[in-house]
């Protein structure tokens, strides 16, 4: 009885200490903010007829469909063509400054409105990641992504140093970031337009305002430490929670994919694989379609190795090897997917998602080998080589995620 109090006292020591998983959440940071920019970024000579006043799916259309399932989406507050040019524009701009780590709770925030407004708008775009970057980005919202790899983290660092130094640090840039969305909040609402439809989103959108408001007025008026450790404590519980709930996504998204196909007639004979390799619209190489599914044996293995990955991975997350070794075989599987089938968003989505799962030491060599390339690149054009962030925040460093990594 002694030692499973000890070790329930750990573990509500380990969740509410420190936010678990740095480098794990801010690799989905990264991949999902750079999947849906890049996605944009394709799409941006065709925005108009996918999501735009100029689309099939007229806005009258989606005003209906909305007015139905009460979905959240800023773009069906007006109909004008500046309006849906200034939402596109802020989700680029968003995906862009979250992917780069700068101010990444309010980007997270706007990045899920950006993702929601254009993907709500127009449901029929997508290839299957959508679905997963629609559930991802309200995810990201509850997570402390930028403890790494981040511009926060840097700006961080270094105003931990001036203080050091005894000098005083003010920060201008997030308190008018702050009061102009807050402005900005306060004017769609009173409008009536954020209240249309589901209040969900609505709802989270002005408690993130309000606590980012608490969290700045305690971390600047309260005397002793008691506020600002108790709200840390809510945030890493927060993040910690949000983050198990990623990892439950993940599994759950394999583990219907593998039980569907096993009672698919195709898939238990073994030639599902063989049908998609020759649709035209997954065929952009029709030349390697045609190598890869000449033959039957290579056809047959893929096929019961797909359903035996992903039937298998939510089981194998207690046993370190195992899990890795498959997490790999479903990153390569993915990766082939994007090339064979053409399907690159698909794969990168569910490749940010498998992430989560990535273990701790092989982030941390990774980033170690990106920040001395850096320095190389840097030394070699002559400017003072940077700083490396290549660890996570104290207490959170030596953190594993996906039960054992």
């Amino acid at each position: 009885m002694n030692r499973f109090a000890l070790s329930l006292s750990t573990a509500i020591a380990r969740i509410t200490e420190s936010a678990l998983g740095p480098y794990q959440s801010a690799v989905v940071r990264i991949g999902f903010s750079a999947t849906w920019l890049l996605f944009l970024l394709r799409e941006l000579p065709h925005r108009q007829e996918l999501y735009g006043p100029d689309g099939p799916w007229s806005w009258d259309l989606a005003e209906q469909l909305i007015a139905g399932n009460g979905a959240f989406t800023a773009l069906i507050w007006s109909d004008g063509r500046i309006w849906f040019e200034s939402v596109y524009g802020l989700a680029v701009l968003s995906s862009f400054l979250l992917l780069l780590g700068w101010r990444t709770r309010t980007m997270s925030v706007l990045f899920m409105v950006g993702v929601l407004s254009l993907q709500n708008r127009s449901i029929f775009m997508g290839d299957g990641g959508d679905n997963v970057l629609h559930l991802m980005c309200v995810y990201l919202v509850f997570t402390r992504c930028g403890q790494v790899w981040s511009l926060d983290a840097r700006r961080a660092r270094r105003e931990n140093e001036a203080r050091a130094r005894g000098e005083r640090v003010v920060d201008r840039v997030g308190p008018a970031l702050w009061i102009v969305l807050g402005l900005m909040l306060i004017a769609v609402t009173g409008a009536g337009r954020l209240l249309e439809g589901d209040p969900v989103i609505p709802a989270l959108l002005w408690a993130v305002w309000l606590g980012l408001g608490v969290w700045w007025t305690v971390g600047r008026l309260a005397r002793t430490d008691q506020p600002r450790i108790l709200l840390d404590v809510i945030g890493n519980i927060v993040h910690n929670g949000a983050l198990l709930v990623i990892m439950a996504e993940a599994c759950l998204i394999y583990a219907t994919a593998g039980w569907y196909k096993i009672q698919g007639t195709r898939w238990q004979d073994g030639t599902a694989v063989y049908y998609p390799l020759h649709l035209d619209y997954f065929s952009p190489w029709p030349a390697l379609a045609d190598a890869l599914s000449s033959s039957a044996t290579m056809v047959l293995l893929v096929t019961y190795g797909t359903v035996v990955v992903q039937v298998a991975f939510p089981f194998t997350l207690f046993n370190r090897r195992v899990k890795n070794v498959l997490l790999a075989a479903m990153m390569t599987e993915h990766a082939v997917i994007a090339v064979v089938l053409g399907l690159p968003f698909f794969s990168l989505a569910m490749i940010a998602a498998d992430a989560v799962f990535l273990p701790t030491p092989f982030l941390r060599r990774m980033g170690g080998r990106v920040a001395r390339a850096r320095e190389r690149l840097t030394a070699g054009r002559g400017g003072p080589a940077p700083v490396p962030q290549t660890r996570a925040p104290e207490g959170a460093e030596e953190t594993h995620v996906g039960f054992t990594a």
